[in-house]
């Protein structure tokens, strides 16, 4: 089994080696903090504030608790298979091209859905600075131009797209960081007071809710394939933006709700902007917009580094055509790629379908996540490496966390509906088909 899987990686390094490996722990760290943080934090604490009242952060603190075992798993797993593909590679080391493929597809299902979503935000953010571009027509051009400048970008090579990203980063971080700086001094204690420890269901329902403002590692890892030293740049990156995203989430919360008091649930659509007219004015809740608008594009300059390596690996896999893993001649990137999953998103944007998408985010992101659990559980007990020389990463008792990290993803979806689990079914049975019926002629 082992010489499977060695056979395996070799056979997928062959397309992999044409990548350039440009991505360093500070690029791969502003990455995953720019794939995280996202719009969402921008109106998310209402929407915890009203489940839990004070009690919020103690969401997010269970979520950081869950996210560092899901992290951790990433990084084992990552540390050992430094393929293009990121999750999904990982998950196909570990159980073969089917579960791999699955796994794509949850992924994929997730990544396309959100970007169309957050695009078709920024397109309404811009049409209430520029009136002039809420038309339908226009709209769809300003779409367009998104998609189009970071395809350019992206095309010309991994080090610009990347370079992209920790500009953005910085930039959308800026109003957050301000929001705390300044709204730290006008927290009114007891606005954080509880009432009482909060029970099961409303603190589930609320990491349901939450997970996924903490979700992004996944994006991020894609172009594992393009990551200088895998084992070493993986894990610190992982766990650096791990810290930092969850410092900023929290002060976030205690500010807003610190502000706010009761009041925060009541404004579902810009909680933060509503929170800092307390400390900043008018000029505060001006910046908190544009920062929800900077965010977005964030997420989607983000986005667009990395999910289209995705396609890539079905193509460098056999699970679509090999055509989608062609390589740039001169900018050795996934140029094809690029070109296809920026094409698919701008449709879903223009046509509004990613609501039914989004449907799926929820429990499409914990499966996926799950099976990447399971994959770190078989990399370890198979003793699978990239590299034979390489030591991967280790630490006493790791054999544990993956088993860990199952039970919490068991417990979050214990919280999701009955009609996200049939969904999300039916589209992996539809993708199975697919799967099989390509197997079937590549036989042939």
């Amino acid at each position: 089994m082992i010489g499977e899987e060695t056979a395996q990686i070799q056979q997928a390094e062959r397309l992999d080696h044409q990548l350039i490996r440009g991505i360093g722990i500070p690029a791969l760290t502003a990455n995953i903090v720019s794939s995280t943080i996202g719009a969402g934090i921008f109106v998310i604490p209402a929407a915890v504030a009203r489940g839990l009242g004070p009690a919020a952060p103690l969401a997010f603190v269970c979520c950081a608790i869950a996210m560092v075992l899901f992290v951790t798993c990433f990084a084992i797993a990552g540390s050992r298979v430094s393929l293009t593909g990121g999750l999904y590679a990982y998950v196909e080391v570990a159980f073969g091209r089917y579960i791999g493929f699955l796994a794509g597809i949850l992924y994929f299902l997730t990544a396309l859905g959100a970007v169309a979503g957050v695009v078709n935000v920024l397109a309404n953010s811009v049409a209430l600075v520029v009136p002039f571009l809420g038309s339908p027509l226009m709209r769809i051009v300003v779409m367009f131009v998104v998609y189009g400048v970071l395809v350019a970008i992206n095309i010309r090579g991994v080090r610009e797209g990347a370079g992209a990203v920790t500009v953005i980063t910085v930039a959308k971080l800026l109003p957050l960081l301000l929001f705390i700086g300044a709204g730290i001094f006008f927290i009114h204690g007891p606005n954080l007071s509880w009432s009482g420890w909060p029970g099961s269901k409303p603190l589930g329902d609320a990491v349901i809710l939450l997970i996924f403002a903490f979700v992004g590692i996944e994006v991020a890892l894609i172009p594992s394939g393009e990551v200088k030293n895998p084992a070493r740049t993986v894990p610190r990156s992982a766990y650096l933006a791990l810290v930092v995203t969850t410092i900023i989430y929290i002060l976030i919360q205690l500010v807003a709700q610190g502000t706010l008091g009761g009041d925060l649930a009541n404004y579902p659509d810009a909680p933060l902007a509503e929170a800092a007219i307390k400390f900043l004015g008018n000029v505060g809740r001006t910046v908190l917009i544009a920062g929800a608008t900077i965010s977005a594009f964030g997420f989607v300059t983000s986005d667009i580094l990395s999910s289209p390596r995705m396609i890539f690996a079905f193509g460098r896999d056999g699970a679509l055509p090999s055509f989608f893993a062609h390589v740039h001649s001169r900018y050795r990137s996934p140029d094809i790629a690029i070109i296809t999953y920026a094409t698919l998103a701008f449709l879903l944007s223009i046509s509004g379908t990613f609501e039914q998408l989004a449907v799926l985010s929820n429990v499409a992101v914990l499966l996926m996540y799950l099976l990447c659990c399971a994959s770190c559980w078989v990399l370890l007990k198979r003793d699978v490496r990239s590299n034979p020389a390489a030591t991967g990463f280790n630490f006493p008792g790791m054999k544990v966390v993956p088993g860990l990290a199952i039970v919490a993803i068991i417990w979050i979806l214990a919280h999701a509906t009955t009609r996200e689990f049939a969904v999300t079914g039916i589209v992996l049975v539809v993708a199975s088909i697919f799967y099989l019926i390509r197997v079937g002629l590549r036989r042939k």
